[in-house]
């Protein structure tokens, strides 16, 4: 039987596709006894939301129900007004937008992730450096090989194999294929041509793996193998993770410091009132790590029911302020201290309507 512990489960079920479209899932957190508010959504957050809840419910008495649901999920959800709040990995869109029965939602970041770029190479010890282009060529099936110039030239000095790359991709609909994509659509105008950016995309090349358990297990089992996984899984899992060369110019590890960095080179940049659907790919900043992403608690503007809605606001006014300490502890990226000032201040701007 395989170990369960929150770090593994964190990464086990980190950005998987939709599990529901109902909201009806073992993954509920808080969800014995009364309840005052609702949540569905993202996966990829649900161990950092899960421990969030339980404190605050310890603080607060407030108790708070989320389903790990997906991402698709929670915007449906929260579109037609099931539940109190979703949760998302990749932003709205616009027409996504039009459609919520609630009127305009807001786009609240809580924490950060990264998308890591793991390899099976026996013999290869120092973390490989790659760019973001070469990524994309390796992903197109146009460099096939380890000891390809373009993957030699960057890395000096190691005895990369003359063996074919395979690449492993995940077979399901997820966040995390949709960080990943976003980034190689930013670098790459090859991939923005062809597959272009999504949850899920006609992948060139390779072998599918389902969650990012299955991506890993692939490349472990396989050597010469490459495919992508979620910061928290790489981190638990020991995985070897390459170094990729920022916007710059810089080759930086995945870290929670430098993912932070990234949302810390762009909201530097930020205008008053943003709604923060914020691509942070390729950011700024010479400690930014390039494949990084926000992860968003989806909330209506106008409350209908105020009693719910100041429970809401008040729970996000303690996330975005104690609750971003405890996020390092289970390898999530808190947002810049600037940043989180400045979406607590929005949260003014959510209004409170007659209690239901």
């Amino acid at each position: 039987m395989k170990r369960i512990t929150l770090a593994v489960l964190a990464v086990a079920i980190a950005c998987s596709a939709d599990k529901s479209k109902t909201g009806t899932d073992t993954g509920a957190a808080q969800s014995t006894g009364s309840v005052d508010l609702t949540g569905a959504g993202a996966t990829f957050p649900y161990p950092l939301y899960s421990k969030w809840f339980s404190d605050y419910a310890a603080k607060s008495g407030v108790k708070i129900n989320y389903q790990s649901i997906g991402s698709g999920g929670g915007i449906r959800q929260i579109s037609e007004q099931t539940v109190d709040f979703g949760a998302t990995d990749s932003p709205m869109n616009d027409t996504e937008l039009a459609g919520a029965k609630g009127g305009a939602i807001f786009h609240i970041p809580t924490v950060l992730g990264g998308v890591v770029i793991t390899y099976n190479l026996p013999g290869i010890t120092q973390p490989l450096k790659l760019t973001g282009p070469v990524v994309a060529d390796i992903f197109l099936g146009k460099i096939k090989k380890w000891n390809d110039p373009a993957v030699a030239g960057l890395n000096a000095g190691v005895k990369l194999p003359n063996d074919d790359i395979l690449v492993v991709h995940r077979s399901d609909g997820s966040g995390t294929s949709y960080v990943f994509t976003d980034y190689l659509t930013a670098v790459s105008p090859a991939w923005a041509s062809g597959p272009k950016k999504g949850k899920e995309v006609p992948w060139p090349v390779g072998l599918g793996g389902k969650g990012n358990e299955g991506v890993a297990g692939q490349v472990k089992q396989t050597p010469g193998a490459i495919g992508y996984v979620e910061l928290a899984y790489a981190k638990e899992n020991a995985l070897p993770s390459a170094s990729i060369k920022n916007a710059a110019g810089a080759f930086i590890a995945p870290s929670t410091e430098t993912i932070t960095g990234a949302a810390a080179g762009v909201a530097e940049k930020l205008p008053p009132n943003t709604d923060y659907r914020l691509s942070i790919v390729n950011a700024p900043g010479a400690n930014a790590y390039p494949i990084s992403s926000f992860t968003w608690i989806l909330a209506y503007q106008n409350q209908t029911d105020a009693v719910k809605g100041k429970k809401l606001v008040d729970f996000l006014r303690w996330a975005l302020t104690e609750g971003e300490k405890e996020a390092t502890t289970l390898n999530y990226a808190p947002l810049p201290a600037s940043m989180a000032a400045a979406v607590t201040s929005r949260l003014d701007s959510i209004k409170f309507g007659a209690a239901r």
